[in-house]
């Protein structure tokens, strides 16, 4: 990672004081008599979770009120219906109370058969509905956050991206405070008044967050729970850290302009202790020793949230990590260097190479043999006993892949992307430069594709594209324009005597285009065998589908061969392994998988994340595979011992796309944040992030020189980044006025107007086509497929 990320130091939080341990008592006798009837009315309606929160709540109480006995005091009606009505939600319109009138209240308590006294009670109770008790709208967590922002917009440009990210955990524990307390009208405009400046960071959430209205909302949702039982890890330096605390003990520093009397008062005095109740109770802050200054704007938002439930227990620990890093150096250095190739197999790889010297009399050929397999500096290469295990033998295709491979490495284009950084892009040189740098990309767009097209993929040797669609089948082009001619059934085994005998019990006719029908649901994700790579067609395609099921199908019968079953529901992704012998799937019941082509069950199970796992892909020495998931997450995993050895936190919503680049060092994953993160896998930490999408990013590739990666997403783009540069937000000049050190520059955080990156090195438009799928010949062209959206379609 670059210098600009720091290591984490110390933890730290404001100061607590801890109830002392009194002897174990029912909390139910010394509860009050409004606390008595809302436990049982919860018991008796089958609130579980409900009653049990407010029972430990009782019992953490005061330690001073312990002991005192029951409370005899009466209580007030609008206490009472208070009290009771949160709790309840109209099966019709689950966003409004059942109890919203006192007649409500009656005749839900008399149904339930409830103790009379509480009959009685309820009975003499007036016109009065729940909904004006609940509609009085607590103004301190309004004021708490209107001061806290405005302290973090005043404070000093070098602090402002460190204290940004507090602002998210705190407006999640506000809103969802207000809708535990039954204020709903007061949650909606919380909401509607402080959401917009985090939603482009934190759209999913938000979104989420904007379903929940009632207490029973919060009670049963996971994400809600996990806010409220894990606590928030934030990053700071030393020093911010004290400005922070100062703010809140004192309400000193970060006045915005023309704020008045400022922070002081009766009002922001509650506001801050607003404040300071969700920094006591549900942060933690990871304070690091780093200088403010030295630190990239984007390194604070790395390795926050809610941490100790993505981070895998390192071996021996006895607590819950916060800190990944921690994690990640546990598990010691990895093997990121390419495979070693057969000896047996080079030896004839070599020959052949030597052959085809002698006959296209170019003696330089021969030298080529060097690159079969190129080292990488810096990285731990494998040994042939690391690898998966393998078949004995070679074949006669394997020996053309890696001749094949020689042949692609010598007549590669050579992408530049540095020649853009020192020319001018308005100069007559800047073509010259910007076909050195950036890649040929052919396009493919799908038309009338029905109900949408969810996926999309190449063969290695640019003869085959497929498309899964959301009609449940898959569709088959031939990109040369030759007909696709499958084999018949209707033949004898014992006549089959040689490859001849194969050509004669071919389909006579056929077309370029063929569909393939097997599975019952949309096919989400395909993936070409990798066998043959670039030296001829692949024999296989591998899918996956919304039925959980992966299948095999035969390109030279066009019929499915295989169906694997173990996922219980559906299996968003699919990938070969570069050996072609295993693959890998994905599924929406939090696991991956690892499967070998010649057995119907799985090998390996790939479990940790929280939520769906979305996407994967394997590195390309077949020793590790990558997921990524809707718990914002990516994993590195060793594929033999089942065990993850890396996690990738730093996206706000979904990983919905990852990439690992051909030297075996960098991990690109895409979120719904709309933000790229390049890793790197040796140590874990983020490189940089590279933002520049304004929607959805659906797929990723690197470049074979992992120089450049391309992206495409649903804002009907491709987009090109530099991998090498520094990244980090655009540069501006120094407005008119403004005073400084001499520095003509000055950068914009969190500019809403434009968000792209200094990485990011062009920008290629589709006419209405959301990009599926982008991915890189062996010789660096650059192939995208995607579907037509007509201005009429949804």
């Amino acid at each position: 990672m670059s210098d600009g990320t720091p290591p984490a130091e110390t933890s730290s939080s404001p100061e607590e004081v801890s109830p002392p341990n009194t002897g174990p008592q029912d909390p139910l006798q010394t509860a009050s008599a409004t606390d008595r009837m809302v436990i049982e009315y919860l018991r008796a309606r089958g609130h579980t979770s409900a009653e049990q929160a407010l029972l430990d709540a009782l019992d953490s109480g005061d330690p001073d009120d312990k002991g005192k006995g029951p409370e005899t005091s009466t209580i007030s009606t609008e206490e009472l219906v208070k009290r009771l009505a949160v709790y309840a939600q109209k099966p019709s319109r689950p966003g409004e109370n059942v109890l919203n009138d006192s007649g409500n209240v009656l005749q839900e308590l008399t149904t339930m058969g409830n103790p009379t006294n509480i009959q009685n009670l309820i009975a003499s109770i007036g016109a009065v509905g729940a909904e004006e008790i609940l509609s009085l709208d607590p103004t301190d967590k309004q004021d708490g956050f209107t001061e806290l922002e405005a302290w973090v917009d005043g404070s000093l440009d070098m602090y402002r991206p460190e204290f940004r990210p507090i602002l998210f955990p705190i407006f999640c524990h506000f809103y969802l405070d207000l809708i535990q307390s039954g204020f709903k009208e007061a949650a909606l405009k919380f909401f509607k008044t402080f959401a917009s400046p985090l939603a482009p960071a934190h759209s999913a959430t938000l979104h989420h967050l904007s379903t929940l209205f009632l207490p029973s909302h919060v009670q049963n949702d996971d994400l809600a729970q996990r806010f409220r039982n894990e606590k928030y890890v934030v990053r700071m330096s030393r020093s911010g850290f004290g400005l922070l605390i100062g703010w809140l003990t004192e309400g000193v520093g970060g006045e915005a302009t023309g704020a008045g009397e400022g922070f002081s008062g009766e009002r922001g005095k509650r506001g801050r202790a607003a404040v300071m109740r969700v920094v006591n109770n549900h942060l933690r802050f990871d304070v690091t020793a780093s200088n403010t200054s030295s630190v990239s704007p984007n390194a604070w938002e790395e390795s926050t949230g809610l941490l100790s439930s993505l981070i895998p227990q390192a071996n021996g620990a006895s607590a819950n990590l916060t800190n990944p890093q921690v994690f990640n150096s546990s598990n010691g250095e990895l093997k990121l260097g390419p495979a070693p190739v057969p000896e047996e197999l080079r030896l004839e790889a070599e020959r052949v190479l030597r052959e085809q010297a002698v006959v296209e009399r170019d003696p330089s050929v021969q030298y080529d043999s060097f690159s079969l397999r190129p080292a990488v500096q810096g990285v731990v290469a494998p040994s042939e006993s690391d690898l998966p295990p393998l078949p004995p033998t070679f074949k006669t295709i394997d020996v053309n892949r890696e001749v094949e491979k020689v042949r692609d490495a010598r007549k590669r284009i050579r992408l530049e992307p540095s020649a853009l950084t020192s020319v001018d892009l308005n100069s007559p040189q800047s073509g010259a430069a910007r076909a050195r740098a950036l890649p040929s990309i052919c396009a493919y767009t799908l038309h009338d594709a029905g109900e949408g097209a969810p996926c999309s993929t190449f063969s290695a040797d640019i003869s085959l594209m497929a498309a899964g669609f959301a009609e449940s089948y898959i569709r088959i082009w031939s990109l040369k324009g030759e007909k696709l001619k499958g084999l018949r059934s209707d033949f004898q085994a014992s006549s089959i005597r040689d490859s001849a005998s194969i050509q004669k019990i071919r389909e006579k006719g056929g077309s370029s285009t063929r569909k393939l029908i097997g599975h019952s649901g949309p096919v989400y994700s395909l993936s070409f065998d990798p066998l043959s790579g670039s030296a001829g067609p692949p024999k296989y395609l591998l899918s996956a589908s919304a039925d959980a099921t992966a299948r095999l199908w035969s390109l030279d019968t066009m019929t499915n061969i295989v169906a694997y079953r173990g996922h219980q529901n559906p299996v968003w992704d699919i990938q070969w392994n570069p050996m072609g012998i295993y693959f890998a799937t994905g599924s929406r019941d939090r696991t991956a998988r690892l499967w070998s082509t010649d057995r119907t069950s799985c090998l390996r199970v790939y479990a940790g994340h929280l939520k769906d796992v979305d996407c994967l892909k394997f590195h390309p020495n077949s020793l590790y595979l990558a997921t990524g998931s809707s718990d914002w997450t990516a994993r590195l995993w060793d594929v033999q011992r089942g065990s993850c050895v890396r996690v990738f936190i730093g996206h706000q919503g979904t990983v919905s796309s990852l990439a690992i680049s051909p030297d075996g060092r960098y991990l690109a994953s895409a979120g719904e944040d709309l933000a790229i993160n390049l890793w790197d896998l040796g140590s874990g930490r983020r490189i940089k992030k590279m933002t520049g999408h304004t929607a959805s990013i659906y797929s990723l590739a690197f470049s074979e020189e992992s120089s450049l990666l391309v992206s495409g997403g649903a804002d009907w783009t491709v987009r090109c980044w530099d991998v090498k540069g520094t990244g980090g937000p655009v540069v501006k000049p120094r407005e008119n006025g403004s005073m400084g050190n001499g520095d003509s520059t000055i950068v914009r955080y969190g500019d809403g107007d434009n968000n792209e990156t200094t990485d990011l090195l062009s920008t290629f438009p589709t006419k209405r086509t959301p990009i599926i799928n982008v991915q890189f010949t062996p010789r660096n062209l650059c192939l995208v497929a995607g579907t037509y959206q007509t201005p009429d379609s949804r």
